[in-house]
């Protein structure tokens, strides 16, 4: 072995792959740096998943790959059994280093130097590529929101406005039993724009935000009754001349919950079915008590169905179908019915619907 100072300088590049070997590989590669004290050498580990600019940069076609970068000139061990070829190797670079060191030592730092800071400025460039990226998909995603959310908003300012006209202009014509089914219907009206409202902002916070549930024992017959009794609902399934059934027991048991995001979940759900389900087609809403730990409800329509290798993906941030992008929506109410239902240690999913069509369900927690 050729003598060397201490201030003999190897900069060396791993290249690996997220493969379970890859640890095992790097902590024999720094054992056998470390195992010779006397060689001063620098190794720099990266995973060409996170980085893959650097190994298309250093034109590194497999992994694993060593490669040394100073001293000049530049040399590749790739493949299989890596620390053997190394050991073949690594008297001549030592021995190579040991020159430069000695002939041109300020070559030998402005190489490593040049090294490090190519490596400092691909990993920014790929950083602001990626914060790029993330920028623009939220101003495409703002720019949809704020082209629906004026047509989506129509539907239910313009059903609340007319329940309180009609209350407005009918006077004391409008019988007391009109008066209160309209006054509902107007409050149930406002808690839909609350909910599309809530819905916007949930979505601007992330899938990362927590939820503030207001958990309390509720009938879930009661607000399943009130939810599919909803005239708003009830004239769209009118206005598409869809057949339209429930089966809600009356001996349901309590459950704890909180009782707004379970209607939000519910209309939503209701509202996807009514929208996918061509005119003339059939919804059924049931529920059912499940197990003595849950209940379940499911909403199956006629509609077009859920491929199964997308029945996950469609509960995801702002994931439509492709077929799905002329539709109106924003493609975040699945992914917020799923964080609703998750927050009360529950379930959702969908399933097929027999020949045509989809079922979702969930489960929410008995008292």
């Amino acid at each position: 072995m050729p003598a060397t100072s201490p201030e003999s300088t190897l900069q060396l590049l791993l290249f690996v792959d997220e493969r379970p070997g890859a640890r095992e590989l790097v902590e024999e590669l720094e054992q056998f740096l470390l195992s010779d004290r006397e060689y001063n050498s620098n190794l720099q580990v990266i995973d060409v998943s996170g980085q893959p600019y650097l190994a298309e940069h250093f034109k590194v076609v497999m992994t694993p790959t060593l490669v040394r970068l100073a001293p000049l000139p530049r040399q590749v061990i790739s493949g299989k059994n890596l620390i053997s070829k190394l050991k073949t190797f690594w008297d001549d670079w030592l021995s190579q280093a040991q020159i430069e060191s000695e002939s041109n030592p300020h070559c030998v730092d402005s190489n490593i130097a040049y090294s490090s800071e190519l490596i400092q400025l691909g990993d920014r460039v790929f950083q602001l590529k990626r914060d790029k990226e993330d920028l623009a998909q939220q101003v495409h995603f703002k720019d949809r929101i704020i082209s629906m959310l004026a047509h989506d908003l129509r539907n239910p300012l313009t059903a609340l406005s007319l329940a309180l006209e009609t209350v407005e202009v009918g006077g004391d014509k409008v019988s007391h039993e009109l008066m209160l089914k309209l006054l509902k219907h107007a409050r149930n009206q406002t808690k839909i724009v609350n909910s599309m409202v809530t819905d916007l902002l949930e979505a601007a916070h992330g899938s990362s935000a927590e939820f503030k549930l207001d958990l309390r024992r509720i009938r879930l017959d009661t607000l399943c009754q009130s939810v599919v009794s909803d005239l708003y609902l009830l004239n769209r399934f009118k206005a598409k001349e869809q057949t339209f059934v429930t089966d809600i027991p009356n001996d349901l048991p309590l459950v704890f919950a909180d009782e707004e995001r379970v209607r939000q979940v519910l209309t939503n759900l209701l509202g996807n079915a009514i929208k996918y389900t061509p005119a003339g087609g059939k919804i059924a809403f049931s529920a059912l008590y499940r197990t003595t730990q849950k209940t379940e409800i499911s909403i199956t329509d006629t509609g077009p169905g859920i491929p199964s290798d997308l029945r996950d993906r469609i509960f995801e941030d702002e994931y439509r179908i492709e077929r799905d992008d002329s539709q109106e929506g924003y493609g975040i109410g699945l992914s917020l019915c799923k964080r609703i239902i998750r927050a009360h240690y529950g379930q959702i999913w969908v399933d097929d619907a027999g020949k045509q069509g989809s079922c979702f369900r969930f489960t929410l927690p008995v008292y």
